[in-house]
């Protein structure tokens, strides 16, 4: 039985015999005796396990995690448990996203970047146990010197993820992000930027080929995700019968259903579209061919594109594309037809993507100009998830909008029919009350 004893100088020594009969001590130095009964305590269980060949309790199991590496290693000195393994930041995360073969390449990428910021903060011979909760703070704050709101919420997120692995395989007691908050990313109106007709146009005229125009009018038309749905389109997706086409979406197929979406051929899509059919040759697999080289940079080429019309980049080049159209479509068809179209919820859709253009103010100012109107008998009909129109036509496309003026007209309506006041069904009389 393990046993305390306390020298002169108030150092303490917990004596225990071995498997093998020899008496060990374990000096613990001028701990409080009241905590080294404690581990005298353990100490005892610990030898009785051994003497005995079971497993040990799960308090006891629990006391070992707890305990510094100081004391846990006195332990292991003794044999009385394994040593336990020190893991060091570099060599943990290496291991960790080395081993993430379940990931897409986009998300490895954004893997390595969490991994550089945390390196360069903490350096790689950083213990895990020793990152605290105000380490993760303060990493947080470096980030945000020199990084956007939701790119360090996004990497703040990231690095929770990673310390959530390691607290799973116990190689550290608590997870110092666990605490942080605002690691989602959200919704910046700020960012947002609607791209005219006008400007969609011009910038496909500096276009420098058929297949580049393609790449933005599948952005701004079509509303794909950039580049993972581009560069997954293939010619059998394309049912030129139907006027349709299937987008396979890399971000969304872990989600049931969420593998593909079918998307209208809208017309202004189709004559790009056309032109990159033609000039393909037969047995060609792949939409787009030319740009599916990794070392590609769609994004920079872009910048240069949007320079050569004359026109200033948006704040997110391809985001606000999709963006934009995901605006225009909730204004013709249902909310869920609309997001069914781009491939997202309608939640997300309403956080992320449609946005409050000047077209909406000029429309409501306009509206309260009719005095003593009321604008929903004035314009005769109310669109399904939007702003009141005056009417329906199908001379689409070459007519004007009535809900995307000028440089934005063009979208199509599929009906000439209005209901009337009454509604459809014939008026009937109130049913009494029966008293």
């Amino acid at each position: 039985m393990a046993s305390l004893s306390i020298s002169a100088d108030g150092a303490k020594r917990i004596r225990f015999k071995s498997l093998d009969g020899q008496r060990k001590s374990i000096r613990l130095g001028r701990l409080p005796k009241k905590d080294a009964e404690i581990v005298r305590n353990y100490v005892g269980r610990l030898e009785t396990v051994q003497q005995l060949g079971s497993a040990a309790d799960i308090e006891t199991l629990n006391w070992l995690d707890r305990i510094s590496d100081w004391l846990h290693a006195k332990l292991a000195q003794v044999g009385l448990v394994t040593e336990r393994k020190t893991a060091t930041l570099g060599d943990f995360l290496n291991q960790y996203i080395d081993g993430r073969t379940d990931v897409k390449p986009r998300t490895k990428i954004s893997f390595d970047q969490v991994r550089r910021n945390l390196l360069q903060f903490f350096g790689a011979d950083k213990r895990l146990a020793d990152i605290t909760p105000g380490n993760a703070d303060d990493f947080r704050l470096n980030l945000m010197e020199r990084l956007s709101e939701n790119t360090v919420r996004r990497r703040c997120g990231r690095a929770k993820q990673f310390f959530r692995a390691a607290l799973r395989k116990r190689l550290i007691r608590e997870n110092p992000f666990a605490d942080m908050k605002g690691c989602g990313v959200r919704a910046n109106a700020s960012r947002f930027y609607f791209i005219s007709r006008e400007e969609a146009q011009r910038v496909l005229d500096a276009c420098p080929d058929a297949e580049w125009k393609l790449i933005f009018a599948l952005s701004r038309w079509g509303g794909l995700r950039c580049p993972s749905e581009h560069l997954g389109l293939r010619w059998s997706d394309i049912n030129w019968e139907q006027s349709r086409f299937t987008v396979h979406s890399p971000k969304t197929e872990h989600h049931e259903g969420g593998e593909s979406r079918v998307v209208p051929i809208f017309p202004e899509l189709r004559p790009y579209l056309d032109e990159v059919w033609e000039q393909t040759k037969p047995g060609t697999e792949w939409v787009i061919t030319r740009y599916r080289d990794s070392n590609v940079n769609l994004r920079t080429q872009l910048l240069r594109i949007i320079k050569r019309a004359g026109l200033s980049a948006w704040p997110k080049l391809f985001q606000n594309l999709r963006s934009t159209r995901a605006t225009e479509l909730v204004e013709i068809f249902p909310s869920h037809v609309a997001a069914s179209f781009l491939g997202h919820c309608e939640v997300i859709a309403d956080k992320f993507y449609r946005q409050v253009t000047n077209e909406h103010f000029q429309r409501a100012i306009a509206s309260n100009q009719q005095s003593g109107d009321d604008p929903v008998k004035k314009s005769g009909h109310r669109t399904a998830h939007g702003p009141f129109v005056t009417g329906y036509n199908t001379s689409y496309p070459g007519t004007t909008n009535p809900i995307f003026s000028e440089g934005n007209e063009g979208l199509p309506f599929y009906t000439n029919e209005q209901v009337a006041e009454a509604g459809l069904e014939p008026a009937r009389p109130v049913r009494g009350t029966g008293f």
